[in-house]
């Protein structure tokens, strides 16, 4: 997956985990009074906002001196000011050599510094196959070089520095910063004050990193459940309670400083095509799309959300050229802005994804999303392709600069509201008082307790005493790590289990495993009194499902733990207990140990209903549905 926004993989190698320098660290530290009034001297006189607030200022920004600010913008720095894009490195002036080669190659700069001087793109979005994200300190030490190498520039201003922090499977900034369960465990919680917790912490924690745009949360209903690109990134299937969530992490995430980013409008939850390798189609109707996908992004306007990504799909009722709805007036203009009243950013999805490359060249693409009513333009595959194309459409008459003045207002209004003209940096102290703090684990281990569901438990086998099961074998599915997360998940769950006094071994069998592997497996199981197995999107002719029934033919009591989509309990029938975590980043698998073994109930309930695997048209189990534990506790 090349440049992507908002998929959970990327297919670029994970950084090495080398530690930051001491002088990336450094660079952490707020730079002089006296640098930041050189640095902001021209925007001082230009620009200012009206109320005070270290993280949001208050009020509103003063809208003529936002346009004396535009109207001062060369044509070369408007078209850049549109731009948010990638970059390799840990520094902003001073990257590694190998990530100097790739952005030579892929960029035609050296550093991040180059990419504004040549470019003057108004953001920067961080990845960790990037090397952007190594450590809290070295994030600040580089958000603080990108901000000083903008505002050093004629007429500089501040950058939106941006990331997909969704938690759950999408994250871009790992331990040690506090990472929570993702949404669809979030959904399974319940919980709003949960969900505006998650927003408050992880904006508290990437404004402290100088990260001030996060691209989530993710407003999409998930009703199909092969969908194989949103899935668990979703709060679920219920429109209105996906929108109940969607709304309590915007307001957590903005009260924190940070701008939140709903998508992928109109909507990517029902799709069995991934948009990153090819073209989706919705098929749901005008009415549909009213009653299900608009729903969580009505909420969202309604909150004051601040940007709204784009889907790359086709949606026939809403616009039936063909187009994706990235490149669509009749959505973005008539629907988004006209109909729902929205006057916010626009951003599209990565502009590097085969859903919006399908139909249209590279040069034509970022030109059509303008026209179609985007105000941001996220990671072109050529950066020089796509800057041009749009330069040459204005001085062409194709698209007018006052078109491109409209959306450079908006990205300004925004960048007013976080502050970021008052304060665009963040400082080392700032990062060790918020990132990772004690308070904030807990917080996120309370509430991935109160997302773990129980779907099956035959015989009240759970919770474990470990008296009679005291020895437990881990085994089954380790998917890669979501990113920053120790894993693997086998690893993690014995682990936990060991510290809460069982005697816990991982063997991991993988999610094909061989029948050699199997064997291994079923002969351990023979020696331990329970297994647990992980399981990871179980189908019906597949070797885990294989590998389950020949674990429960042993006589032991074997608890599966789906550690992705909570599907998988309807592919096994035989298991007498089921538990669903909804990923596998470590706070969701120790929060699945806790609840096996009884130092917490569980609370979750399904936000997606599970179909029965033999006929796909009847519900197993329903939305809500959620087994817990009596007043009884086995004696620890």
């Amino acid at each position: 997956m090349h440049d992507t926004s908002s998929a959970e993989g990327t297919g670029r190698p994970e950084p090495t985990g080398q530690p930051a320098s001491a002088a990336s660290a450094a660079g952490a530290k707020r730079p002089s009074r006296r640098t930041v009034l050189a640095a902001t001297a021209t925007l001082t006189a230009a620009l200012a906002v009206q109320g005070t607030g270290t993280a949001r200022a208050a009020g509103r920004p003063d809208e003529n001196r936002l346009r004396a600010l535009v109207s001062r913008m060369t044509l070369e720095e408007k078209v850049g000011q549109l731009f948010v894009m990638r970059v390799y490195g840990h520094s902003a002036t001073d990257p590694d050599q190998a990530d100097i080669d790739a952005n030579l190659k892929e960029i035609g700069v050296r550093t991040a510094a180059e990419l504004i001087e040549k470019y003057r793109v108004g953001g920067i979005i961080y990845f960790a196959w990037a090397h952007n994200t190594r450590d809290p300190q070295q994030i600040a030490g580089l958000s603080n070089g990108i901000q000083r190498a903008s505002l050093q520039q004629p007429r500089g201003l501040p950058m939106l520095v941006a990331t997909d922090q969704e938690h759950g499977i999408v994250c871009r900034v790992g331990k040690p910063a506090t990472l929570f369960p993702g949404a669809m465990a979030v959904g399974a919680g319940g919980s709003t004050a949960d969900a505006r917790t998650l927003g408050r912490i992880s904006g508290a924690e990437l404004r402290a990193m100088g990260i001030n745009q996060d691209y989530s949360p993710d407003a999409d209903v998930n009703v199909n459940p092969a969908n194989p690109v949103i899935g668990v990134r979703s709060f679920g299937a219920d429109p209105d309670a996906v929108a109940r969530m969607v709304v309590a992490e915007v307001r957590g995430y903005q009260g924190s400083g940070v701008a939140a980013t709903a998508k992928h409008f109109p909507g990517h939850g029902d799709t069995a095509v991934d948009s990153h390798y090819g073209f989706p189609v919705i098929t749901h109707s005008r009415e549909l799309w009213e009653k299900l996908d608009a729903v969580p992004f009505r909420a969202a306007i309604k909150a004051g959300i601040d940007s709204i990504m784009t889907a790359h799909i086709q949606f026939p009722a809403l616009d039936d050229s063909g187009d994706p709805a990235t490149l669509s007036r009749p959505i973005l203009t008539g629907i988004l802005r006209e109909e729902l009243g929205y006057d916010g950013v626009v951003i599209t999805d990565s502009l590097g994804m085969e859903g919006v490359r399908s139909k249209y060249g590279d040069d034509r693409v970022p030109v059509l999303a303008l026209k179609a009513g985007v105000d941001q333009l996220l990671n072109p595959p050529s950066l020089d392709v796509a800057w041009n194309a749009v330069l040459n459409a204005v001085r062409t008459g194709e698209l007018t600069e006052a078109r491109l003045d409209e959306s450079i207002l908006r990205i300004l209004r925004l960048k007013a509201r976080l502050g970021l003209f008052q304060n665009p940096y963040t400082t080392s102290a700032d990062v060790t008082r918020t990132v990772g703090t004690p308070e904030h684990l807990k917080a996120a281990d309370a509430v991935a307790e109160r997302t773990t569901t129980l779907l099956v438990d035959e015989g009240g086998l759970l919770p474990l005493s470990r008296r009679t099961h005291n020895r437990i074998l881990v085994v089954g599915a380790d998917p890669a790590s979501p990113s920053g997360t120790t894993g693997p998940p086998t690893g993690v769950l014995a682990a936990a289990l060991t510290e809460l006094g069982f005697t816990a071994t991982a063997l991991s069998t993988g999610t094909a495993p061989s029948t050699a592997t199997a064997d291994k497996a079923v002969a351990a199981a023979r020696d331990v009194d329970a297994v647990v197995v992980a399981t990871y999107n179980v189908t019906a002719g597949s070797a885990q499902k294989t590998l389950v029934e020949r674990l429960v033919a042993t006589g032991r009591p074997v608890i599966a733990v789906a550690v992705r989509n909570p599907y998988d309990v309807a592919q096994l029938p035989t298991v007498p207990a089921v538990l669903a975590t909804y990923s596998w980043t470590d706070v969701e698998v120790r929060a699945a140990a806790r609840v096996i073994a009884g130092r917490v109930s569980p609370r979750g309930t399904l936000p997606v209903p599970v179909q029965r695997a033999d006929d796909p048209a009847q519900t197993l189990y329903p939305i809500g549905y959620g087994l817990s534990y009596g007043r009884h506790r086995p004696d620890h």
